[in-house]
């Protein structure tokens, strides 16, 4: 990529895409820097702000498979728009939040801008070549997931900046606006100057946006199947919000009911958008397969490295602390560290992705050293010095982001057309994990030895999953971006069977 710095064609659509994910990460993550001063201001307990920070990563679940349908529908460039500007709205509200309540149902609906992630993927398979897909894919995501630490780095020093504004407290609502605010303002800067393809090149759109497409039954069960934790995820946000007595038992009943018709209601439009195949009235040629398991590989591998990441950043600070005898500057800093890396990491990933010759081993490998990193962490304890604590976060980090790379230098290359979707299902098992995660670390004890515990869990299921990714993940193949697709046509149609018809010049 010798023209990233040029700002012009394809680099340019990169890196406002990239900075759009940013803004929608520094909405995501502008709780957690402020946490402190929102806990003294309205009274919180330790119990209700972990509830939060779950309810920052629920309806992100959902989000992220619905956006993808509507991504691949109408394309990224209103797809990406619209959600910055629907980030001002819960940001506003949360900033206004007068109790606990309305933080939780303010938050819940801040959690869907988590989707943005998504988006972009699409956009920038769009514009680059797959021998280029793997960094692009990288630097989108690494460098807009720094979104992040930047505010954890920067939303502080606003708070304080304006408490002149809230009677000299820190004025953490305020913050927590203007980062809604500059969402909204860039997405109108967003739609005006991106499109969705190079000139000459024509979106291509699924035959269905009801429900991913499939190219074999096996496959169709399969889909259903893997559906099964993204709706369980939601029923465990449910029941974790029981525990702080924000729902009763009833209402944690007609919930589970709710979701149970949600699954089914799903799994009708993914009969609809699959209706021909299923009834034989369609049937795809060799070239035309894709194999549902590489869906289902790479969302368990975002499982181990971007649900582990999530759930990971909110817990790392009081780890070293208790695990380290660090003082809360020192492990806030040696934590930031973590989230740094996904400035190099990420893109890491995915340029060893584009240039080692196998996408497959490079997604095993970094899977894991992410678990053998996890499980470093959990061996150790006080009395190792500060740098070797530093080196070791900054090991582990970049084997977890690296992963993260890895995957989604993948996804672009399963299924063209329906690019939006994959990405949106690999995206919604990442925030499944951290919500599998997060709920499992609320209930180990409090403690040095808890937090040890949550290391080795995180370590043997990334290193169980790049044993599977070893073993069943197929080498996808490395189509050019601007390849031409074919588009398949009902049995009959055209007086042949099976038909495929040329859709565009792409």
């Amino acid at each position: 990529m010798p023209k990233l710095w040029s700002f012009d064609g394809r680099y340019r659509i990169l890196h406002l895409t990239w900075f759009a994910f940013f803004l929608t990460f520094v909405v995501w993550f502008n709780f957690a820097p402020l946490a402190t001063a929102a806990k003294t201001e309205l009274g919180l307990t330790e119990a209700q702000l972990r509830t939060i920070a779950i309810c920052n990563v629920a309806l992100t679940v959902p989000a992220r498979i619905i956006v993808g349908m509507i991504l691949d529908r109408f394309g990224p460039r209103i797809t990406y728009s619209c959600l910055l500007i629907y980030a001002a709205f819960p940001c506003l509200a949360f900033a206004l939040a007068q109790n606990f309540e309305q933080m939780v149902y303010s938050r819940l609906a801040l959690s869907i801008v988590g989707c943005g992630f998504v988006v972009g993927i699409r956009m920038v398979a769009e514009w680059f070549p797959a021998k280029e897909i793997g960094l692009a894919e990288g630097i989108y995501g690494g460098w807009g997931n720094f979104g992040s630490a930047a505010a954890a780095f920067t939303l502080p020093t606003v708070a304080t900046a304006t408490a002149f504004l809230a009677a000299g407290q820190v004025n953490w609502r305020l913050a927590i606006a203007l980062t809604g605010i500059a969402a909204a303002v860039y997405g109108v800067i967003y739609f005006f100057n991106v499109s969705d393809t190079p000139p000459g090149k024509v979106y291509q759109r699924p035959p269905s946006s009801a429900g991913m497409e499939v190219t074999s039954k096996r496959d169709f069960w399969f889909l259903l199947l893997m559906n099964i934790p993204l709706v369980g995820a939601l029923g465990l946000i449910a029941w974790r919000l029981t525990k702080v007595n924000l729902i009763s038992t009833n209402a944690l009943i007609g919930i589970v009911i709710f979701l149970i018709g949600l699954y089914l209601f799903q799994s009708y439009n993914i009969w609809k958008a699959n209706q021909p195949l299923m009834t034989g009235r369609l049937r795809y040629p060799a070239e035309e397969r894709y194999k549902f398991s590489q869906v289902a590989n790479l969302e368990l591998a975002y499982v181990a490295c971007f649900g582990s990441e999530l759930a990971v950043v909110s817990m790392l600070p009081t780890y070293f602390q208790r695990g380290f005898g660090l003082t809360a500057a020192v492990a806030g800093g040696v934590a930031g560290m973590y989230a740094f890396m996904n400035l190099v990491a990420r893109p890491g990933g995915g340029l060893i992705s584009d240039k080692i010759g196998s996408r497959k081993w490079t997604l095993a490998a970094t899977l894991a050293g992410t678990g053998i990193g996890y499980l470093v962490f959990s061996s150790l304890g006080q009395g190792i010095a500060l740098v070797v604590v530093v080196l070791v976060t900054m090991a582990a980090s970049f084997f977890v982001m690296a992963a993260e790379g890895a995957t989604f230098a993948i996804v672009p290359l399963v299924k063209k057309r329906i690019t939006g979707q994959i990405a949106g299902n690999v995206g919604a098992y990442g925030n499944v994990g951290a919500v599998a995660y997060l709920t499992l670390y609320s209930l180990l004890p409090q403690g040095v030895a808890g937090d040890r515990i949550f290391f080795q869990v995180l370590g043997v299921t990334a290193i169980i999953v790049a044993c599977l990714n070893a073993f069943t993940l197929k080498e996808p193949a490395s189509h050019d971006a601007h390849e031409e697709v074919l588009e398949p046509v009902a049995l009959g149609q055209l007086n042949a069977a099976p038909v495929y018809e040329q859709s565009s010049n792409n």
